[in-house]
């Protein structure tokens, strides 16, 4: 599983950083990618990373300012002269699907492939072939999202040593005890799948934000997250502005991820008013809270190992 930021600036895009966009791939053998948030210019970000627009199904939007939308309409449009064959589902708040009917409509833009457009509701999970999309209302001028995205458990090993100790031979019966199944000897002896099998092991968790003010609600939704994405417009000197402006500090992300008990804190959403040489005042306000904290760059690429 792959995390990568196509955009990691907010409100308007700069030369070090574009409007907001962040890619998930998913593990084989799925390979698809799904983003989170389409600002303006997210299809050429595209152009420079691993991806290709083919290989994006799904896209959820957090909230529809125009920083974490404006790129979608050009983005499915291009999709078409790649692909009419892999569909792509667009989820988001209420308001979502007038702005892309519209958008569509009066730019006379054909999609060739399957396309769906889903408005969700706050609290909502999303059922995908197993992997749960979970979402929570945060704290911003208007209805804002957080996404928690969990990968199915995977089966627990097969207790091939004590199946070697039972004089169990390796082949058939090995799988029908992987399955669970229950398996009669010729020697009139019965093995029962369940007692083979360690427990399965849990999936990973990566939970991505829209803009919000510091929310409780956000610490709930990233509860053991092994990466939390936060935004991060201000620094911690900023506090009144980040709330009169519905958005956080820092320090304010910093405190969600210790609240949540997540295991890295990536901040993204960075005010152009921050040049590089202050990277290091940002990065260092949230480590001193949260010391797993990383400032996400365009084109940062984050590999989340599975559990063990």
């Amino acid at each position: 599983m792959l995390l990568y930021f196509l955009g990691t600036g907010a409100g308007r895009p700069s030369l070090r950083r574009n409007v907001t966009s962040t890619a998930l791939k998913l593990p084989e053998p799925n390979k698809a990618v799904w983003l989170f948030d389409c600002g303006e210019g997210t299809q050429h970000q595209l152009l420079s990373s691993p991806f290709s627009l083919q290989q994006v199904t799904k896209i959820f939007i957090t909230h529809l300012h125009g920083d974490h939308i404006f790129g979608l309409p050009g983005l499915l449009g291009s999709r078409s002269f790649i692909t009419a064959d892999v569909g792509l589902t667009v989820y988001g708040p209420p308001g979502i699907a007038e702005f892309l009917e519209c958008a569509i409509a009066i730019s006379s833009t054909h999609l060739r492939y399957p396309f769906q457009i889903q408005e969700v509701d706050a609290g909502e999970t999303i059922d995908l072939d197993g992997w749960k999309v979970k979402t929570a209302l945060l704290d911003h001028g208007l209805t804002s999202y957080g996404y928690r995205v969990e990968e199915p458990p995977r089966p627990g090993k097969l207790k091939v040593e004590e199946l070697q100790r039972l004089n169990i031979p390796p082949g058939p019966l090995y799988g029908q005890l992987k399955r669970g199944e229950t398996v009669f000897l010729e020697d009139g002896r019965v093995l029962h799948g369940r007692d083979f099998v360690e427990p399965p092991v849990p999936g990973r968790c990566v939970v991505i934000l829209g803009d919000t003010r510091f929310s409780p609600a956000a610490a709930l939704l990233a509860q053991d997250a092994d990466v939390l994405v936060h935004e991060a417009t201000f620094e911690a000197q900023l506090a009144e502005n980040a709330r009169a402006y519905y958005h956080s500090t820092t320090v304010q992300g910093a405190r969600v991820a210790v609240q949540a008990n997540a295991r890295k804190l990536v901040l993204s959403h960075i005010s152009s008013r921050y040049r590089p040489q202050d990277y290091d005042l940002l990065l260092s306000e949230a480590q001193a809270v949260f010391p797993s904290t990383i400032l996400a760059e365009d084109h940062l690429a984050l590999e989340i190992p599975r559990h063990r």
